[in-house]
């Protein structure tokens, strides 16, 4: 198992990134306030995807430009948001029902980007190739955790056989 490949912690992937970039892989403080002050799970969650897209929005834009160091910190935003999302979702209470359905549509959302990161993938050079490849590969492992409490006992409790 390479140690990039997650579950392992994105900061172990570090010596992939250009030293410009490194460091760079939590979003900005004015988004985590914008993120604090929403208290509301479903707010939260589409607001989480909507500063999600525009980060790889603004990736896109970036690695058109050839300014790929800069693409980094962006889609380094773009993880940062990610996790910052799972984690805040983990610690909801995951009994209640508004929950899961924000695991879901977390999911859904989640969706939409494979796509753009491949095509970020397939243009840039090889050098710049293993961060995204690995992002990739941790938003698909990302789907499947925010997937997971929707098949937990908590969510549907096992029928019970009498002896």
């Amino acid at each position: 198992m390479h140690p990039c490949d997650p579950p392992q912690e994105r900061e172990d992937c570090l010596h992939i990134l250009p030293t410009s970039a490194q460091g760079t892989v939590e979003f900005v403080e004015d988004e985590q306030a914008r993120l604090e002050a929403e208290t509301d799970v479903k707010k939260r969650t589409r607001l989480a995807l909507e500063l999600m897209s525009v980060r790889l929005k603004q990736a896109e834009a970036l690695q058109a430009q050839d300014r790929l160091d800069e693409m980094y910190k962006e889609l380094g935003g773009f993880h940062g948001l990610m996790d910052n999302t799972l984690e805040f979702l983990d610690k909801s209470d995951q009994d209640n029902r508004k929950v899961l359905n924000n695991y879901k549509r977390f999911e859904i959302g989640l969706r939409e980007f494979r796509p753009r990161l491949e095509l970020i993938r397939r243009d840039i050079p090889i050098r710049y190739e293993p961060y995204v490849r690995n992002l990739i590969v941790y938003l698909r492992a990302a789907r499947t955790k925010a997937i997971a409490p929707l098949f937990s006992d908590s969510v549907v409790p096992r029928a019970r056989t009498k002896p």
